[in-house]
C-alpha cells in the first residue's frame, strides 16, 4: 500500500520527533522530513514533494500563516494541517483562508492528529465541533462577538496586525518589529494605533500588557 508522505514544520525538536513517531506508527503515513522554519519547509517541499504538511503557527519570529500561504503557492495540491498551541477560536479561520485544510490544538494532538490527517488527505476540512459551530454561526450572520473574554476582539485584527501584536507580546519594540517585518517604523506605529483602537487599549502600556498576557496563554 502506498503511504501518504508527510512533512512536519515545527521548531521544537522534541515535539517534532514525538509527532514523527506518532505519524510513522500509522501504516498509511510516512514522515519524509522535519523542517524547523519557513525556508527549510519550502526547500523540503521541493525536494520531498510531500502529500501533506503539518505546520505549527508559532515558528519563532516567523508567521506560520505566511509560511502556509507560501507553501500553497508552490504546491497547490499540498494538504496542510495546522497543529498549534494557539486557540482555534482566533486562528482556525485565518489558517483556512491562508490555505490550510484543518486545525488541531497541540493539547489534542495525540488523539486527533491521525484522524485529522486522514480527513484532510481526502480533501475535507478538519475542525473541532465547537469551531465548526462557530464558523457556521459566523457564515449565517449571527452575533458571535459578544463575550466577556478580554481577548474577544482579537478576531478584528488583520493578519499583519495580529503579527505585530504577537511580537509586542514577545518584548520587541517598534524598531525591532519594523526590521523583522521589513516595514517602516511609521507603518508599525500606525498598526499599533489601529490595534489599540480595536482592542480598546487606552495607551501603549495597556497594549503591551495585553500582548504579554496573550502570549502567555
Amino acid at each position: 500500500m502506498n503511504k501518504a508522505s508527510v512533512l512536519i514544520v515545527e521548531d521544537h525538536p522534541i515535539f517534532s520527533k514525538g509527532l514523527s513517531l506518532l505519524i510513522n506508527a500509522e501504516e498509511s503515513f510516512t514522515v519524509v522530513g522535519e523542517a524547523r522554519n519557513g525556508s527549510e519547509a519550502l526547500s523540503m517541499l521541493v525536494e520531498k514533494k510531500p502529500d501533506l504538511a503539518v505546520v505549527d503557527l508559532n515558528l519563532g519570529d516567523e508567521d506560520g500563516l505566511e509560511i502556509i500561504a507560501a507553501m500553497k503557492s508552490r504546491a497547490a495540491n499540498l494538504k496542510i494541517l495546522v497543529l498549534s498551541m494557539y486557540d482555534e477560536r482566533y486562528y482556525a479561520e485565518r489558517a483556512l483562508k491562508a490555505g490550510a485544510s484543518g486545525y488541531v490544538m497541540k493539547e489534542e494532538a495525540s488523539t486527533l492528529v491521525i484522524d485529522a490527517l486522514k480527513t484532510v488527505l481526502q480533501g475535507k476540512i478538519w475542525l473541532s465541533e465547537n469551531e465548526q459551530n462557530y464558523l457556521n454561526e459566523h457564515l449565517e450572520g449571527q452575533d458571535i462577538s459578544s463575550s466577556d473574554d478580554c481577548f474577544a476582539s482579537i478576531n478584528q485584527l488583520s493578519n499583519r496586525q495580529l503579527q505585530v501584536f504577537l511580537l509586542i507580546g514577545k518584548g520587541f519594540g517598534t524598531i525591532e518589529i519594523a526590521a523583522k517585518l521589513d516595514l517602516s517604523t511609521k507603518t508599525i506605529d500606525a498598526h499599533k494605533e489601529h490595534i489599540k483602537q480595536k482592542l480598546h487599549c487606552a495607551n501603549s502600556q495597556e497594549l503591551r500588557q495585553l500582548a504579554v498576557q496573550w502570549n502567555a496563554r
